[in-house]
């Protein structure tokens, strides 16, 4: 399967727009047109495009933010599979893309994401990727989960 994780561009917009999610999950994450707006405000958001055989079948936006400990974030911030593409076991396999992508874009050992805790489909995956809650809450009231990168000792 020849996939991509694109930036997003003038030549592309149109394509990453036209993405839907199901009804059912309209209340669980907002639409490409507003991730969008949002990364135009907020240069730390970065949305991507996510491909399959050269043709757009989901989305992503990520980004590192200061967190109030000093420390830096790294944030999966939004994540979906076109409606017409879900089912297809496309949700685990761009998930496991992307935390390869961040941990070696960024190097880092945590990745974090947040999620309506009435998401039950989307925390089950998550969880089965080693995201687990850390007790937070972000700023719209939904609960963080964070993924440790395990760093095996080898002794």
């Amino acid at each position: 399967m020849f996939t991509e994780i694109r930036d997003i561009t003038a030549l592309n917009k149109e394509e990453v727009l036209a993405l839907h999610i199901a009804d059912y999950q309209q209340d669980f994450i907002e639409t490409t047109q507003q991730c969008l707006d949002e990364a135009e405000i907020d240069q730390h958001f970065i949305p991507v495009g996510l491909y399959k055989e050269g043709n757009a079948v989901g989305f992503a936006m990520y980004g590192v933010f200061p967190h109030e400990d000093d420390t830096q974030r790294v944030w999966l911030d939004r994540y979906f599979i076109d409606e017409r593409y879900q089912h297809q076991g496309l949700g685990k396999y761009f998930l496991q893309q992307l935390i390869d992508f961040l941990t070696a874009k960024y190097n880092c050992q945590k990745i974090f994401l947040s999620v309506y805790d009435n998401n039950e489909v989307a925390i089950q995956l998550y969880q089965k990727f080693g995201f687990a809650f850390n007790g937070e809450l972000d700023e719209k009231g939904e609960k963080v989960m964070v993924r440790e990168v395990l760093v095996h000792d080898h002794h």
